[in-house]
């Protein structure tokens, strides 16, 4: 089965003024596309068509003939997670997740500090994670397409910090524009759905 690029689960100009829509038509319909439709070219005669994404991901990660593979089918999970993590309006945060963040990242304030912070560190491309390692909150930041598959860790949500992410919006200010995401974009309530799932399901959602 083809892999295919998923809609946005919002208009193009749902999240603005935070994130306009000239910057999600590039984005979503050229940048991501683009990965599907190469990954797509890629993965014809290496065995794995027919794969889920994420088999594909974790069997060409290692594999040094399938780094173009990789890298595209990569990108393509990576984008998908991040509209999904995106909300229009702002998101109220479930009282479990206030739980676990204060147990487990020192409290809301502390996490969007650190998150920004971590975003900021990676020299790049990149992209800056919350995940769930074994049932534990933390922040990573991942290069070019790595992402928490590759570690066994769970994503719950993800800022793109590629610079076609940002640019149009926030030009060469990333430290405002993963501002702008911690305090107005992130989908709660999703985060909130993923740490109610079971571990094993919690990649496929």
């Amino acid at each position: 089965m083809a892999f295919e690029l998923p809609p946005l689960p919002f208009p193009y100009d749902a999240l603005e003024p935070h994130m306009s829509r000239e910057t999600l038509k590039y984005h979503h319909d050229k940048h991501h596309r683009a990965y599907v439709e190469t990954a797509n070219k890629l993965i014809q005669g290496t065995g794995l068509e027919g794969k889920s994404l994420e088999q594909v991901i974790i069997a060409s990660r290692t594999d040094e003939k399938l780094k173009k593979l990789f890298s595209n089918a990569a990108q393509h999970w990576n984008h998908s997670q991040l509209w999904l993590g995106l909300k229009a309006s702002k998101s109220q945060i479930p009282a479990k997740v206030t739980e676990r963040i204060d147990a487990d990242l020192g409290g809301l304030d502390k996490f969007k500090t650190d998150f920004v912070a971590k975003g900021m560190a990676q020299f790049g491309s990149g992209w800056v994670w919350l995940v769930s390692n074994r049932g534990k909150l933390e922040i990573i930041k991942t290069a070019n397409a790595e992402n928490p598959l590759g570690s066994g860790k769970t994503a719950l949500f993800v800022s793109d910090v590629w610079e076609h992410a940002y640019y149009i919006d926030y030009r060469n200010e990333r430290e405002k524009y993963l501002k702008t995401f911690v305090e107005h974009l992130i989908n709660w309530e999703r985060v909130g759905e993923l740490i109610a799932m079971p571990e094993g399901e919690r990649a496929a959602a």
